[in-house]
């Protein structure tokens, strides 16, 4: 507890933690002030997401940048799931759908091109496990295909019916689940050997010990649950007075905030020299989503749902989905990286946010 006060003391980005208590105070007085509890929310993740990275960097320099990543990952897309189980109950599948797809970009474009660019500023070139990267590559494409076909199918013949798409994303979602836990099988398992990671990079002098680093990331992702929890039922109304489309509120919006807590672990790693835990949270979180939370929300809105959610996707998302995939599996297969292709990846990103600020509203057909 001592070395983790005396972090927040030191660390100018803790001390905003203080929105945090300011957040909960505000949303129990004002629960209707949609705007302000918007902004306050993205405050309070931000102090959040920095406590995740710290604490994670302390369970990596013991369990290895493939488990930490992974820790990591695991632990940030539970922001993810809250925000998508809150929008799937209320039967807002648009918004789970477009930030399920716009959560596997951000982290494959943004997060991966963040740390590529912070890291090459700082390091020359920077190596990285080229097996483990490939390795994350193939499963995202597995995903990619299997989120593309139910979107093809039904643009390609609309008389094929709810009744069908219904059916094939049950499939698919119980596919992806059985491809999910077959390559944890494989990476932590039978061939962990292959994913060691290439460099050790910096470490940290002052890390927290396990016990208390373990405890710091249960506490910090259940306040990251409740932050969140604030941040979907304020973000639609808030993205009307700030002049968002849905497709950016969902797609841009809601996947960087959901994913701001193992942004920042990731970024710190690449600055460290540790890239292999930066491309295993990015890498991880993508597939992560992609296998295990989308699967599971389709599964779970039977349940929890007015109406069961299929798989299908708007084709601008599924577009960007694969293009997504191709460019982050062309930029590192080689294993080793350079400031100027993070600076490619993120000009990619870019090219789909303005594009989905600027589109019309009624591009997207309410029913996805």
């Amino acid at each position: 507890m001592k070395q983790l006060l005396s972090e927040i003391g030191r660390n100018p980005i803790l001390w905003s933690l203080v929105f945090v208590p300011i957040l909960f105070i505000c949303h129990w007085l004002k629960p209707e002030w949609h705007t302000l509890l918007f902004i306050l929310s993205v405050f309070a993740i931000i102090p959040l997401a920095g406590l995740l990275s710290l604490a994670t960097e302390s369970v990596a320099t013991r369990t290895g940048d493939a488990v930490g990543g992974l820790l990591n990952a695991t632990l940030g897309n539970l922001t993810e799931l809250v925000i998508a189980l809150a929008a799937l109950r209320s039967g807002q599948y648009m918004l789970v759908k477009s930030s399920i797809a716009g959560a596997i970009v951000a982290n494959t474009l943004f997060v991966l091109g963040v740390s590529f660019l912070l890291g090459g500023l700082k390091h020359h070139v920077q190596e990285y496990n080229w097996v483990n990267a490939r390795f994350q590559a193939a499963l995202l494409f597995l995903a990619t295909v299997a989120l593309l076909i139910p979107s093809a199918v039904g643009e390609a013949d609309s008389e094929a019916g709810a009744a069908f798409t219904q059916k094939l994303s049950v499939a698919l979602a119980v596919l992806l689940l059985v491809a999910y836990g077959l390559g944890m099988l494989f990476s932590l398992k039978t061939h962990r050997e292959l994913f060691a990671s290439a460099e050790s990079g910096e470490s940290n002098e002052q890390v927290l010990p396990l016990s208390g680093a373990l405890a710091t990331l249960a506490f910090v992702t259940v306040l990251v649950a409740f932050v969140s929890e604030i941040f979907v039922d304020s973000v639609q109304q808030a993205a009307l007075v700030f002049g968002m489309t849905p497709a950016f509120v969902g797609f841009i919006v809601v996947s960087l905030v959901g994913g701001a807590a193992e942004m920042g672990a990731a970024f710190s790693g690449a600055r460290k020299n540790r890239l292999d835990l930066s491309v295993s949270i990015g890498f991880g979180s993508a597939t992560q989503i992609a296998l295990f939370v989308a699967p599971v929300l389709a599964l779970l809105s039977y349940a929890l749902g007015p109406e069961p959610m299929d798989l299908q996707l708007w084709p601008g998302a599924v577009m960007m989905l694969l293009i997504a995939t191709i460019a982050v599996a062309l930029v590192t297969s080689s294993g080793h990286s350079t400031w100027f292709v993070g600076t490619f990846m993120l000009m990619v990103y870019l090219i789909f946010a303005i594009t989905l600020y600027l589109l019309p509203p009624t591009y997207v057909k309410p029913d996805f």
